[in-house]
């Protein structure tokens, strides 16, 4: 992932402060709540959320906010600040940097204050949680889609960005607001559902136009897309337009979350999950292995048993498995390119298995009974 420039500014900031401050650190200023992070706020019991501490964090998460409303990622959120931290987190949130929807960044932070101001109601946190919402309805571009960053996202940023999850994230949150399926939103009024629900729908647009279409057959999607011309595109220099082993999991199950889904939806949802069936890769595994130190590698080995693999990237063609460098140059075995870049992305996913052996006959049943389109057994 590219590195978070908030992240870089904010550091130089603390490290300046840490010099020119004269305020000595509390004593527990590095130590973390046991067991607590940023990834777990959202999993604790309800007697959690109603604690003085808890409290601390929701202080803490309300400070990383930045000024448009959203929030950075990969940004330690949980550890308590002293009043210096404090001030210098303030003032860096007020310059003019880009939130973001990457790894699970402002979905997260809102989800966790909305459990808190049920706990612990305060008018500082529902301020909190409308301006993160109004920043995910400002960003959502006319066409339903998101870019990654906001609001000034540079290069592929810029691109609706299904990677990682930041659309569908998004779609999620909001349908939930929406419907009023989450007793954690319950104290949202009608016109914030309302507008939720015509974000949502933009979405759904937005998923159905985008959809890879190859000789005149629905397929899956790719993991970024032009956000003028809907086109598939480039992110980094090695994930090229492609139709994603990956990205599209999430996308099905969202679509498949929805009740009473149109039959354009359903229609969507059959291709998508035919389109996952036909690209199963048979019979192989990765193998990892150890080079020097915790340097790794991994090649691929066939094992008539294996369970089945896709690939992260399909050629929209072709539908050939694709890999490459940080040259950017295209190859059609991941051996091809470099160790750093064979080792350190995730070329293969196991993520379409359990999607398609358990959760797709649910859902149709229910919706398209008498039209299983899996040829594999699972």
């Amino acid at each position: 992932m590219k590195r978070n420039p908030f992240n870089f500014a904010i550091a130089a900031l603390l490290l300046f402060s840490a010099c020119v401050s004269q305020e000595p650190a509390p004593v527990s200023q590095n130590i973390r709540p046991e067991n607590i992070s940023i990834e777990s706020i959202l999993m604790q019991d309800a007697a959690w959320y109603q604690s003085k501490e808890t409290m601390r964090i929701a202080e803490n998460v309300m400070i990383y906010q930045l000024a448009t409303g959203g929030w950075q990622k990969d940004t330690d959120m949980i550890r308590p600040l002293s009043e210096n931290e404090t001030r210098m987190l303030l003032r860096a949130g007020q310059m003019n940097t880009n939130s973001t929807f990457d790894n699970d960044a402002t979905t997260t932070q809102i989800r966790f204050l909305a459990k808190m101001y049920n706990a612990q109601p305060t008018p500082k946190i529902l301020d909190s949680i409308s301006r993160g919402l109004d920043f995910i309805f400002t960003a959502q571009y006319d066409n339903g889609g998101w870019p990654q960053d906001f609001p000034n996202p540079q290069g592929y940023h810029a691109g609706i960005t299904f990677n990682d999850d930041a659309i569908t994230n998004n779609l999620y949150l909001l349908q939930e607001i929406a419907t009023s399926s989450n007793p954690d939103f319950k104290f949202l009024k009608d016109d914030i559902r309302k507008k939720a629900a015509v974000a949502v729908k933009k979405g759904i647009e937005c998923i159905l136009k985008t959809q890879i279409v190859v000789d005149n057959t629905l397929t899956g999607w790719c993991a970024q897309y032009d956000p003028k011309t809907l086109a598939p595109a480039l992110a980094r220099s090695y994930e090229h337009p492609s139709i994603s082993g990956l990205e599209g999991v999430s996308i099905l199950r969202f679509l498949m979350s929805l009740d009473n889904p149109s039959p354009q939806m359903i229609k969507s949802i059959q291709a998508g999950v035919a389109w996952f069936d036909k690209s199963a890769l048979k019979g192989i595994y990765l193998k990892k292995s150890n080079i020097k130190d915790d340097d790794f590698d991994f090649t691929v080995e066939k094992k008539a048993d294996a369970p089945p693999l896709w690939a992260r990237f399909y050629e929209i063609k072709t539908n050939r498995p694709i890999f490459s460098g940080r040259d950017g140059i295209i190859k059609y075995d991941v051996s091809e390119i470099e160790q750093e870049r064979r080792y350190n992305y995730r070329w293969y996913t196991d993520a379409p298995l359990s999607f398609l052996r358990d959760e797709y006959p649910v859902w149709q049943q229910k919706w398209a009974p008498g039209n299983n389109v899996l040829k594999n057994k699972y």
